[in-house]
């Protein structure tokens, strides 16, 4: 199966942090499961390396994190017209979510029609939009 991993997950996943749900983590450790991130996820990433909030000693460089991602497998997605169109045409909870990366990063799951695993409780807002969220409980 396809799966999509949010910034929080792939965190996780590059530190090998014990922050995986036993059910996150049995999907992440299944090798016929292919793994994908949205482009904004990896920009996210850069973004908090850069402020010094990922401060992980194997990643000097952002270009360290972007090899990370390579060497696991997991396929960077850019974003298309089709993400765009389905973006703009969802209904935007905002005083429940306010994270317009995060909206992407949902549109982008919802027009490739793939489950996306997030920590983010807030993305239970879209599954009635056709959002396929998995829930990674820490």
């Amino acid at each position: 199966m396809r799966y999509y991993l949010d910034t929080n997950v792939l965190i996780f996943f590059l530190l090998d942090n014990d922050q995986l749900s036993t059910d996150v983590f049995e999907i992440i450790n299944d090798y016929s499961n292919s793994f994908y991130v949205s482009s904004i996820v990896v920009k996210e990433i850069i973004h908090l390396h850069k402020r010094g909030i990922i401060k992980e000693s194997r990643f000097k460089t952002a270009n360290d994190i972007l090899s990370a991602i390579k060497k696991a497998g997991i396929e960077i997605k850019p974003l298309n017209e089709y993400h765009l169109i389905k973006y703009a045409e969802m209904i935007i909870p905002v005083h429940e979510h306010n994270d317009p990366n995060d909206h992407v990063i949902i549109a982008q799951a919802i027009s490739d029609q793939m489950p996306i695993v997030s920590s983010d409780h807030q993305f239970k807002h879209y599954t009635h939009q056709g959002l396929n969220f998995i829930f990674n409980k820490r």
